[in-house]
């Protein structure tokens, strides 16, 4: 028992140094952003209001949805306010799925499992949001129909008051931090866990034979598994190092965010029972299809 836990230990802190300088970048790009752009974002969505019906509108949209830092509970009142300003839904709903996908913060912490799965998860987030818009855009908005209900969502309260701007960005340094450490090192916890318990090997071998099951698998697998983006890095590092391919990691970092229960009870709250339902088919077939896609690719 003594040996297994200080083989344990030995490897908990192997990985922590290697994954712990890109949580504490993501954290601190994160921080810039929230305390520097935020307002800026809610003006740039404002003005891709002009830009025309095509899919550009839609893609920056997205776009700014990606760089937001604000969490779903803060996103809501801040789209709602965008609505009443006169930006329409199909936009709203481009911007509010990229918030929902990735931020700065993560984006940066993904570059744990390397540039190129960092680009693709970027890509897919971007394309996912775009589409998400386009949908409404086609379904909802051309038909003079409403999608979302964001009177019922509330509203959140800005914690970057601080008069002092330096002190204002420590201070959201200082909650990102205790928002995120936990999950980050629960999640390092988690994959030497998993790798005392499950042979690498065999792990490994399984998702390589699953082939398109085992994106499906994946794409399901984030649904349950998926609480924080901090926590669930060390274990996408563990299983692609076992053998996961691009294709499932990515299918399970496109579900996992998506359906996560703080981000669905939010959601839920601005969407009908209809709407909601349609929210969930879309983020597990988009998942599916786009890891199904990268797999024939990389075949």
């Amino acid at each position: 028992m003594t040996e297994w836990v200080l083989r344990f230990g030995r490897h908990f802190l192997l990985e922590f140094w290697s994954i712990a300088p890109w949580w504490l970048a993501g954290t601190l790009a994160g921080s810039a952003v929230a305390v520097f752009l935020k307002r800026r974002l809610s003006e740039w969505v404002t003005t891709v209001q002009g830009q025309g019906r095509t899919l550009w509108p839609n893609l920056p949209a997205a776009l700014l949805g990606l760089l937001s830092p604000v969490c779903m509970f803060g996103t809501i009142p801040l789209v709602n306010s965008l609505r009443q300003s006169g930006v329409r839904e199909d936009y709203l709903c481009s911007f509010m799925m990229g918030s929902v996908l990735l931020n700065p913060q993560l984006a940066v912490y993904t570059l744990a499992l390397g540039g190129e799965l960092t680009a693709l998860r970027v890509v897919l987030c971007l394309i996912m949001g775009t589409t998400a818009g386009l949908l409404v855009y086609l379904f909802y908005v051309s038909r003079g129909k409403n999608f979302l209900n964001l009177e019922a969502g509330g509203c959140g309260r800005d914690r970057d008051t601080d008069p002092l701007l330096w002190r204002r960005y420590l201070k959201n340094v200082g909650r990102n931090f205790r928002a995120t450490g936990g999950y980050f090192l629960a999640g390092i916890a988690l994959a030497e866990l998993f790798m005392s318990a499950v042979p690498t090997a065999a792990f490994g071998e399984f998702f390589r034979e699953q082939g398109p099951l085992g994106v499906v698998l994946a794409a399901l697998l984030g649904i349950p598994v998926y609480v924080c983006g901090g926590g669930t890095i060390p274990l996408l590092k563990v299983w692609l190092d076992c053998g996961m391919s691009s294709a499932a990691a990515s299918a399970f970092m496109l579900t996992g965010p998506a359906t996560k229960i703080t981000n669905l009870s939010a959601l839920k709250s601005t969407l009908g029972a209809g709407a909601f339902i349609w929210y969930l088919v879309f983020c597990v077939l988009f998942a599916i299809v786009a890891g199904l896609m990268l797999l024939g690719y990389e075949h």
